[in-house]
């Protein structure tokens, strides 16, 4: 999972206009099977990210269930939440895969 985090964290993170023929031809399909097809490719990558996140702020809860009297600021966890907030959107992920021959459809 780190090395494809590694991998979107290329990607750019703001929205950009993408030509719908290009993707046609990238596909090989109409706009809208594609546009079908990157949606459920988006939501795979969403719950891989959502997984990964999961697994490491359980590392953090498991450290303060045995302070529970103590609760301190965690500059891990933020930076690590910084990290997970910068990434881009699963919709631009899966564009972005299909745009650089990652994926076929």
């Amino acid at each position: 999972m780190i090395d494809f985090i590694k991998n979107i964290n290329n990607f750019p993170r703001n929205t950009e206009t993408t030509n719908r023929i290009q993707l046609e031809k990238k596909s090989g399909k109409n706009i809208y099977e594609t546009i079908c097809i990157l949606e459920k490719i988006s939501q795979k990558i969403n719950n891989k990210i959502k997984e990964d996140l999961y697994s490491k702020l359980e590392e953090f809860n498991l450290m303060n269930k045995n302070n529970l009297e103590e609760i301190i600021e965690n500059k891990e966890q933020i930076e690590l939440s910084r990290f997970y907030e910068k990434l881009p959107k699963p919709t631009s992920i899966s564009i972005q895969f299909l745009l650089k021959n990652k994926i076929k459809i």
